[in-house]
């Protein structure tokens, strides 16, 4: 019987925890172990420690799979990373920093940087393969016109995957940030004005009142010399 200490971490930004359930699979150079749940509840910025109980020794843990399943509601996970304790005490870190959505299940490599021709194993060389084929699927261009650099092939940032959006909370910033400079160029005169400018210095007086303020989180570029 081989012993292996497990923790999954969330991720500590809003909303990254979830009651749905989340189970895990050890992917080994000598085997896999069985699919083992972790918990039903994850809670932002905490983590979930567990033993995973195997027959024989996996070997190097190479590959980990987090299995999502929702019971009732949806409710994405965002997980952080999983650290894998092999039992003669060798440490296994799998970064993931991604959202899972729905019913799915994600494969994670292990975090040592690897090229190419050091996969010998095939279900590392499928995985990169994969990963390779998922890509190039969320990143399918187009031409906006003649000309143009090219775009994404989408009509609206909604249709991309949660992973590759931009991230909610900082969306939200941003929004209060442009409220914040809109009602500040408001009351400065600057949107209602129907005169031209009598001088750069004037123009350099209404975009610098707001010069380096962190609005949630948006720190704000000085602005850039108008002359």
């Amino acid at each position: 019987m081989a012993i292996y200490k497990v923790t999954v971490a969330t991720g500590d930004m809003m909303e990254a925890g979830t009651n749905n359930s989340i189970s895990i699979t050890l992917v080994g150079t000598y085997g896999e172990s069985r699919q083992t749940t972790v918990s039903f509840l994850f809670l932002p910025g905490k983590e979930k420690s567990l033993s995973v109980h195997c027959g024989q020794d996996l070997g190097p843990i190479v590959l980990i799979r987090l299995h999502k399943w929702r019971l009732f509601l949806e409710d994405a996970w965002f997980c952080k990373d999983v650290r894998v304790t092999a039992p003669n005490g060798t440490l296994y870190r799998f970064p993931c920093y991604q959202w899972l959505e729905g019913v799915t299940t994600v494969e994670v490599r292990e975090g040592s940087g690897k090229k190419l021709v050091d996969d010998k194993l095939q279900i590392l060389k499928e995985h990169r393969r994969q990963e390779l084929a998922a890509r190039q699927e969320a990143y399918r261009w187009k031409n906006f016109a003649q000309g143009w650099p090219r775009c994404l092939n989408v009509d609206s940032i909604f249709e991309l995957d949660s992973n590759i959006q931009f991230s909610r909370i900082r969306a939200t910033s941003f929004t209060g940030f442009l409220i914040f400079q809109g009602a500040s160029h408001f009351l400065s005169g600057f949107l209602l004005r129907r005169t031209s400018w009598n001088s750069l210095d004037e123009m350099r007086t209404i975009f610098s009142r707001t010069k380096g303020r962190d609005i949630g989180g948006c720190l704000e570029s000085p602005a850039l010399p108008l002359a």
